[in-house]
């Protein structure tokens, strides 16, 4: 993975060298580390700076679940930069959905029951901490911790950064600033102040706060390749395994609900009767020190454009979309910004015009990916356990047996494909109203045969 510089081919298409130039990513999580890997290989000079320490020196990460998964979108990102076998080593394939009832009972409703094709889990700090060390191997790449974004000039190129316990701002400068810092980007509300740029955020009146169930003699206490979820009408809970074999639990409720579980025995019974198999599996005192340890947290949805500012400035990542994350979408899709702006970069048009072409090709297809996950929220809490969910499911499982290249269920389409989230929506309703006039059809001849047999019965 160590290469120089000067290993890249880094010029146009008429064989003269193109323009490095120094390019500053704000923020080094995962979408941050990869950006700094991608320009890194075409020769340019990264600084990349990080408000958090050292990943790789800390204990925990407040704040963040620590599993994700991992979908086509994200391999393809990773290949890119031949990290994608190194992840899945130690990933921990999810084959479909575990769904538990109220009573403990459990059924599996698979992902891909034609192709086999699954989900990955992976750490949020293992897979973090392999990119930083990806971009240690470069000489071009220089990383730069506790450093907070506190004042940017977009225009000029021009930041300062906040250190702990350091009362002067430290400046410095780039070609081009890389907004990677996430959903409340420093860069995109800079960004905001621009003339045309477009804007809106929403919040969702459910909180989230997560649980653990953990190993037990070394060992999963549920099955591990699944995504357990708990589907209970207006609120769920979802677990997904960790390579020390615990599961990492997400409980999310309205906050009307968070509010009525004041008391440790209020909580007991809820789950209790909620969650009659989960609580035995978390443990009663863990689930009091955890519950009760911290408040429900918000979530949010970001949809903006233009993602960038002339040729100096582009936001990427949760910076530029983010999503509530119940498609397990938000890493697949930053990553997927990365593939979709080194293909531009690559074509070697001024940076202005390139830029201009990524915004032009990404935003409808972020904001799609933005909806499809307000939308499986509701699938998962609610859809998961109707019969008419089984039968849908069923039924594409079926056509896309008979019809791999023509009928690709949603889920797979944007699980396990690099379709544009936009055209997966758009098959979605084709099929909608295909079915939806097949049904009809077949509705009105049962209702002609059987207009037919009482007219000869009459007669």
């Amino acid at each position: 993975m160590s290469q120089s510089i000067n290993s890249y081919a880094y010029a146009d298409g008429n064989g003269a060298a193109a323009v490095r130039r120094k390019v500053a990513i704000v923020g080094a999580g995962l979408v941050g580390s990869l950006a700094a890997l991608n320009f890194a290989r075409m020769g340019h000079q990264v600084q990349l700076y990080e408000y958090r320490e050292d990943i790789r020196r800390a204990q925990l990460v407040q704040g963040r679940s620590i599993n994700l998964a991992l979908s086509q979108r994200g391999r393809k990102a990773l290949a890119a930069v031949g990290l994608e076998e190194q992840v899945l080593a130690t990933a921990i394939p999810m084959r479909g959905r575990m769904l538990h009832n109220v009573r403990g009972r459990t059924s599996i409703v698979l992902y891909d029951p034609c192709n086999g094709q699954c989900l990955y889990s992976v750490g949020r700090k293992q897979l973090n901490e392999l990119l930083l060390n990806a971009c240690d191997a470069f000489p071009n790449i220089s990383c730069h911790f506790e450093h907070k974004l506190a004042t940017v000039n977009i225009a000029e190129g021009r930041m300062q950064f906040k250190r702990p316990a350091v009362e002067q701002l430290i400046s410095a400068s780039a070609d081009l600033i890389v907004g990677c810092d996430g959903a409340y980007s420093t860069l995109r509300q800079q960004l905001v102040r621009t003339p045309g740029f477009n804007y809106s955020q929403e919040y969702i009146n459910t909180g989230y706060l997560e649980l653990c169930i953990p190993a037990k003699d070394g060992e999963f206490q549920m099955p591990p390749n699944y995504l357990h979820i708990w589907p209970r009408d207006s609120f769920m809970m979802i677990a997904l395994p960790n390579q020390d074999k615990s599961f990492t639990v997400t409980l999310s409720m309205p906050f009307e609900l968070f509010a009525q579980l004041q008391t440790q025995q209020q909580l007991l019974d809820f789950f209790r009767t909620h969650y009659v198999d989960a609580l035995p599996l978390i443990g009663e005192q863990q689930l009091i020190k955890d519950f009760f340890k911290t408040r429900p947290q918000h979530l949010m949805s970001v949809k903006c454009r233009p993602y960038h500012f002339a040729d100096k400035a582009l936001i990427l990542g949760d910076a530029a979309h983010a999503m509530v994350p119940y498609y397990g979408q938000g890493m697949n899709a930053g990553m997927e910004d990365l593939t979709l702006l080194s293909s531009i970069l690559n074509q070697q048009l001024p940076l202005d015009a390139a830029l201009a072409q990524f915004t032009e090709s990404r935003w409808r297809d972020a904001y799609a990916i933005c909806d499809l996950a307000m939308y499986n929220y509701v699938e998962m809490r609610d859809l998961t356990k109707r019969w008419s969910f089984r039968c849908r499911k069923w039924l594409d499982t079926m056509l896309f047996r008979l019809f791999p290249r023509r009928w690709v269920p949603l889920y797979n389409s944007v699980s396990f494909t690099s379709m544009p989230y936009s055209q997966c929506i758009a098959n979605r309703q084709w099929q909608d109203k295909l079915l939806g006039r097949v049904l009809g059809a077949t509705l009105l001849m049962g209702l002609l045969a059987g207009g037919a047999i009482c007219g000869r019965r009459l007669r």
